[in-house]
């Protein structure tokens, strides 16, 4: 172990003695790589690769240079330790954003979307910790609208474009929604168009299903 990590520190001097896009300093990089890879913090989670692939560009972008954050000093720790903390961050943002969404964020919104008309997004971030766990209700519309047991969702659409639904854009404003920026520029139809049709037609179904399952 201690002799992989003096061979790491000297492959890094060695890497970071050739400059940005040398051939030889990319060689470098990939050794220290292929050295490293098993040795890094795994886990099991569904963002786990994403936040190893932030890992490994953050690896080649401050190692030598400090592109976007503080250049690896080999005083503080071996090039593992410093990598494993930046992963576990990271897994740790992606745990969090998950769970903000999943327990907070998400049924909340939906919630207010209901009882105001108001679509938009609030942050509970800060109250992460002294709200308590809210029903998983998203499941249960996104089932709801998806079904459409009567057909209604389906039937009932923006005038002379049968392809923009209620069900279209009830599934689609769920959260994470689709913005209507992006909403107008895929259907072509202005956002005024969109967001008037959602209000008078869609909204109203989605407080009655609310209403029905004892949400508001």
């Amino acid at each position: 172990m201690m002799e992989l990590d003096e061979e790491l520190r000297n492959l890094v001097t060695q890497a970071c003695g050739y400059p940005p896009g040398n051939p030889q300093r990319q060689k470098l990089l990939t050794k220290i790589i292929r050295l490293i890879s098993g040795r890094l913090w795994r886990e099991s989670t569904p963002y786990y690769q994403d936040a190893l692939q932030q890992t490994w560009l953050y690896f080649c972008r401050n190692i030598c240079d400090g592109l976007t954050g503080q250049t690896y000093d080999p005083t503080y720790g071996t090039v593992v330790t410093w990598l494993n903390a930046y992963l576990k961050r990271r897994l740790q943002d992606f745990y969090l954003n998950h769970h903000r969404e999943q327990a907070l964020t998400l049924p909340l919104q939906v919630r207010q979307s209901w009882s105001s008309g108001n679509t938009e997004t609030i942050d509970f971030t800060d109250n992460l910790q002294a709200t308590p766990q809210v029903p998983p209700i998203l499941e249960n519309v996104e089932t709801w609208a998806k079904a459409d047991a009567d057909g209604e969702l389906r039937s009932i659409h923006i005038k002379g474009r049968p392809d923009v639904t209620c069900q279209v854009l009830i599934l689609k404003r769920l959260p994470p929604e689709v913005s209507w920026k992006e909403l107008s520029e895929e259907f072509e139809l202005p956002i005024p168009t969109l967001s008037s049709f959602y209000q008078r037609q869609c909204l109203p179904r989605l407080r009655k299903f609310a209403e029905s399952e004892g949400i508001l």
